[in-house]
C-alpha cells in the first residue's frame, strides 16, 4: 500500500486513531511528494510538525525514480491532472502498490491503479 498525502493528514487528526491503528497495522509506504506536500504545508504547529517528521522517520518513502517520472509524464499527457497527484499515482504504479486515499475520484481513471479508500464501510 501507499498512502496519498491526504491519509497522512487525515491520521494526524486526534479524531482519527482508527486510521493511525490501520496504518500501523498496514505498515504502507509513502511518496517522497507526501513527505514534501505534508511537512510543507506552511500553517503547521510546532506539535503537527514533530508528529509528521517523526512518522516519516519511520515510513518507508518511496523515491521519485526515472521510472515514477515517465509515468507521471505519461499521465498528465493523458488527462489534466495536478503535478502531485500525478507523482503519487506513478509511484503507486510503479512499485505495484494500491494507493490508499480518500479522494478516489481523483485517481478513478488511472488504468491499472488500484484504490482503496479506508473512510468507505468505516
Amino acid at each position: 500500500m501507499l498512502l496519498d498525502s491526504n491519509i497522512i493528514i487525515y491520521a494526524a487528526l486526534p479524531e482519527n486513531e482508527w486510521l493511525r491503528r490501520f496504518i500501523a497495522e498496514q505498515a504502507p509506504s509513502v511518496s517522497a511528494v507526501s513527505m514534501v506536500e505534508t511537512l510543507g504545508y506552511h500553517r503547521l504547529t510546532e506539535h503537527e510538525q514533530r508528529l509528521l517528521e517523526e512518522f516519516f522517520l519511520v515510513a518507508e518513502v518511496l523515491p521519485i525514480s526515472p521510472g515514477v517520472l515517465e509515468l507521471a509524464i505519461h499521465l498528465r499527457r493523458q488527462q489534466s491532472m495536478a503535478l502531485g497527484d500525478s507523482l503519487i499515482a506513478a509511484t503507486a504504479l510503479h512499485w505495484g502498490r494500491v494507493l490508499v486515499t480518500r479522494n478516489v475520484k481523483d485517481f478513478e481513471w488511472v488504468e491499472g491503479l488500484r484504490l482503496f479508500n479506508p473512510f468507505e464501510g468505516k
